[in-house]
């Protein structure tokens, strides 16, 4: 199984001015990503709202987000299908790409604070992307009451995962604010000469096809070898990675709805750390101690006893080396205890049954599972993935962040609050450090959270018995 990051370490900063590698076709990861929108509760949109202390300049953020485009080629591509579906889908250069469709900027409504920014977002959050753009949409909110900006972030998740998410923001972003910007480089959007067209493009597919066959021919005595004497672990293992969920744990969380409602919360990063070690454990095992039991005292209010719930956790399989483009990880499913009372205890079993987790046979074929169930057809991938997911009570993820002071525009970065896509379950709530700060969005379908407001305070309690609880130990 590849070496797991350490959640409590940031990324490492991508050196300035580097192209990044890109392939032409979606891997497998990618394309299941793509494909499950079929469905549109699995839509997978990654939001992110950033605070800066003022607003850019707009004339160099401009010139700094068309100069990206070239240093990151994949900022000015859309995906096309393979013709007759005769292999993944491809990135292409979007021959009309419109840098002024993707960055946008807005005026902030009354009351001019973080609350108006979101309810911005919010229906940017829940918007499908124009499948014939490239696949990414910022929006400036200026005019905030204190004199700040915000930017709100949108990617799918075909285009990136949350950590890769994070290192392309650093290599936009800079470490001073007076740094000048480049002299611009020239652009490389449009149709280029001899890109290939419809015929050379199904001979192209073809061609990876047989190939691709071939490849698998070859390597299946040797791969055979190698996993017959795991089998015993890993039928059991995959079994339960892809089980279908028939119904919620919760009683409460029970609807679904193309609805979005966004929240935020912070806490500083040494508590939730402090509390993490009071049992020998992470920040990590803090943080998902405290959201599993602030949605237990969510439904104390509605005077609902809920004994477990169904959690879906990213795991991050980013190596060192790995470019910020295409996701690297795979998706945990546990069912874990939402009546421990005490939040040391709780955070020990969770930790537990997370760290199990990261040890489970199927993580370490994780990209071979994707390459098989990218073979469905699209509808029936998006079937699978409702049957595992459709039923999750909540997302929960732990995003490291930007490790530094940081810059865009002349504007300093003070705040970036992640949303995670629910990805069919009645919630996500996702952690990104900044600096010192534990910066958590939460996304509500509102069909399962009828009262977002009080679900947020209810994990704001929790994260201060989590953090009460870390001073007493």
């Amino acid at each position: 199984m590849p070496e797991q990051p350490n959640p409590d370490h940031g990324p490492t900063v991508p050196p300035a001015g580097r192209h990044v590698r890109l392939r032409e076709t979606m891997s497998p990861s990618d394309s299941v990503l793509w494909s499950i929108e079929h469905d549109p509760l699995l839509r997978s949109t990654i939001t992110a709202v950033a605070l800066f202390d003022r607003p850019p300049d707009w004339e160099r953020l401009v010139a700094r987000l068309e100069a990206a485009t070239v240093t990151v080629p994949r900022l000015a591509q859309r995906v096309v299908s393979a013709p007759l579906g005769l292999g993944p889908p491809r990135w292409v250069p979007d021959p009309h790409f419109d840098l002024a469709y993707h960055l946008r900027r807005v005026q902030a409504p009354e009351p001019r604070d973080l609350s108006a920014v979101l309810a911005i977002a919010q229906p940017i959050a829940m918007a499908a992307f124009d499948r014939e753009r490239p696949l990414w949409e910022f929006t400036v909110v200026e005019g905030l009451a204190d004199g700040r900006a915000a930017l709100i972030q949108k990617l799918h998740h075909s285009l990136t995962d949350g950590v890769g998410g994070v290192e392309l923001a650093l290599a936009l972003l800079d470490d001073r604010p007076d740094v000048p910007l480049d002299p611009p480089p020239p652009p490389t959007h449009g149709r280029p000469p001899g890109m290939p067209g419809p015929l050379e493009l199904l001979a192209r597919s073809l061609a990876e096809q047989v190939g691709g066959a071939l490849r698998v021919a070859g390597a299946l005595p040797g791969a055979a070898a190698h996993l017959l004497p795991q089998l015993p672990q890993l039928v059991p293992s995959t079994w339960r990675l892809l089980k279908p969920v028939s119904t919620p744990a919760s009683p409460v969380l029970s609807g679904r709805s193309l609805t979005r409602r966004l929240g935020v919360l912070e806490v500083p990063v040494e508590d939730l750390r402090r509390a993490g070690k009071a049992v020998d454990g992470s920040l990590n095992d803090a943080f998902l101690a405290a959201v599993v039991g602030g949605v237990a005292r969510y439904h104390q209010h509605h005077a609902a006893s809920v004994e477990h719930l169904r959690i879906t956790m990213p795991i991050n399989l980013r190596q060192e080396g790995d470019d910020f483009v295409g996701n690297h990880f795979t998706p945990a499913r546990l069912t874990v205890p939402a009546d421990i009372d005490d939040p040391l205890i709780r955070m020990t079993e969770l930790g537990r049954q997370a760290r199990a987790w990261r040890q489970e046979p199927a993580v370490a074929v994780s990209d071979d599972l994707a390459a098989a169930l990218d073979l469905l057809p699209g509808p029936l991938t998006a079937a699978v993935f409702r049957a595992m997911l459709g039923n999750v009570d909540l997302v929960c993820s732990n995003v490291p962040g930007i490790p530094q002071r940081a810059w865009i525009a002349g504007a300093e970065l003070i705040r970036e609050y992640p949303f995670a896509p629910p990805s069919g379950a009645a919630l996500s709530v996702t952690l990104m450090s900044h600096g010192d700060t534990a910066c958590i969005g939460v996304s509500c379908d509102v069909a399962a959270v009828a009262d977002p407001s009080l679900l947020c305070q209810c994990l704001h309690e929790a994260l201060g018995e989590v953090v009460a609880a870390g001073y007493r130990a």
